[in-house]
């Protein structure tokens, strides 16, 4: 069965940090296209980071930047999401996703092919 799992989320402190997997099950991560997303309640999806298959391009949102850190583990199977420094406006559910095609992060969500099913992240003291 073909899956994408996360894992690593909870409730964290402002300035706190979590890190988080999404690991396949089914097929390899490696030469295909990941992102890592976020939805929040009343919001639409968004795009935090994304990386591609030769791991030669990252992207992060402005609002990550020098904060989320997006870790490709082959060994493992897996994508991981390091995020310090947490902030309240980065509660979100957040969702791990990947492409056989490069896809922009901040594009459109429906092209990308595999989902999981996320993993609550919420910042609050």
């Amino acid at each position: 069965q073909v899956q994408l799992v996360e894992s690593g989320g909870g409730l964290v402190q402002p300035g706190g940090s979590l890190r988080l997997s999404c690991t396949a099950s089914g097929f390899t991560l490696d030469n295909l296209h990941i992102g890592w997303f976020r939805q929040a309640p009343g919001k639409e999806r968004e795009g935090v980071s994304c990386i591609s298959a030769t791991d030669s391009d990252a992207y992060y949102r402005d609002s990550v930047k020098g904060r989320f850190t997006i870790h490709r583990n082959n060994a493992n199977n897996t994508i991981d999401l390091q995020m310090n420094s947490l902030k309240p406006e980065d509660t979100a559910n957040y969702l791990c996703a990947a492409a056989p095609m490069p896809l922009k992060c901040t594009g459109p969500t429906r092209f990308w092919d595999y989902w999981g099913q996320g993993t609550q992240v919420t910042v609050s003291s």
